[in-house]
Parts: C-alpha cells; sequence; structure tokens
C-alpha cells in the first residue's frame, strides 16, 4: 500500500489495530462531523422519545440486529454526537410553576464570563448567546412570580454586564419529539 497525501497508509495501519476508530474516521464529513445514515437517525429519534431503551428495543424498532445497534450507540457516544441520557420533567408538579423567556441585552467586554455568571443564577435552565435584538436569550423557572421576579431584577440586572432585559411569560408548554421530525426518521424506510 503505498502512502498518500493524507496519509492513509497510516489510516488502513490504524484501522487494522482499531476498527471502530476506522469507521468513524471514514465516516466524517469534511467538517468534522459524523456523517449520520438512516439507522443512527432511528436510533438517536428513539433515544430522544425514551433515553432508557435498551439495545434491544433500539434494534427492535430501527429494524436492525442488536450488535448493529450497539455498535452504532457506541460509536455515536464515542464521537461525541450523543451527549447523555437525560429525564423529563413535569417542572409544575416538581415546584417550578413558573416558566419565563428573558431576552437580555448586554456589554460585549466580557460575554463569555457573563454567559457561565447567567447560567449558575437559580433556576435558569437554558442560556444562549443569540444573533438579533438580544445578546443572550433565557429560560428561567421558578416556583412563583416573586422568586422569579428576584432572579431577573435582584440577580440577574445586578451583573455589572447586563444593559437591560425583556421578559415574556410562557403559558403552555409543548416539547414536541423534534429530533426525527427534524432528522427525517421514518421508521419503515429504516434497516
Amino acid at each position: 500500500m503505498s502512502s498518500s497525501v493524507n496519509g492513509s497508509a497510516n489510516l488502513w495501519t490504524i484501522c487494522a489495530v482499531d476498527r471502530a476508530y476506522c469507521v468513524e474516521m471514514s465516516d466524517r464529513s469534511p467538517l468534522g462531523q459524523l456523517t449520520l445514515d438512516a439507522v443512527d437517525r432511528c436510533i438517536l429519534a428513539e433515544l430522544e422519545a425514551d433515553g432508557r431503551a435498551s439495545v434491544s428495543k433500539l434494534a427492535e424498532r430501527c429494524h436492525v440486529s442488536r450488535a448493529t445497534a450497539y455498535a452504532r450507540l457506541v460509536r455515536l457516544q464515542t464521537s461525541g454526537v450523543l451527549l447523555g441520557f437525560t429525564t423529563r420533567v413535569d417542572h409544575v408538579r416538581a415546584g417550578l410553576g413558573i416558566t419565563a423567556i428573558v431576552s437580555v441585552t448586554m456589554e460585549q467586554k466580557s460575554w463569555r464570563h457573563t454567559l457561565t455568571a447567567m447560567a449558575d443564577l437559580p433556576g435558569v435552565a437554558m442560556v444562549a448567546a443569540t444573533t438579533g435584538e438580544a445578546d443572550v436569550v433565557l429560560l428561567v423557572r421558578a416556583p412563583d412570580l416573586n422568586a422569579l421576579r428576584d432572579v431577573i431584577l435582584d440577580r440577574l440586572q445586578s451583573l455589572d454586564e447586563v444593559r437591560s432585559t425583556h421578559s415574556v411569560i410562557v403559558l403552555e408548554e409543548h416539547w414536541p419529539e423534534l429530533l426525527g421530525k427534524t432528522l427525517g426518521v421514518n421508521h419503515d424506510s429504516v434497516g
């Protein structure tokens, strides 16, 4: 085997030693992202719907062998596509009955530090740096309006970099399992 500019001879040597690495490297797009096929997308959608699904259940729902489902699951984890498993919580029953979306305009001098400080505020469930009128959007959960007021007016607006905030109270939430829709998963066409 001759060596090429991109070092394919070295890649083949590594592949002989570690097949999982070989598969992972050959499945990368030019941007370094893992290329997902219908089986990968199906597994991700199934795990989004039920993070506790067994490998056997994933194999059954995605129409592949258990060994294939296991190998794909490991590949998705080791490549960083699958970051972890989570639960869905009824926040009202958990005592966090008030949810707000808070848009923040801020000074740009130390935005990374400020994003971390915002994430550390009580009840902040999500921090997103954004484009447009707001520099940051927060999802804040609180037990009541008084607690929400304290987080926004006392804690958030006391950060030096925060210039202004705009809050919207969420009346009702719907969190559809979007990954399957986004990735175009059709269980009938998998496997």
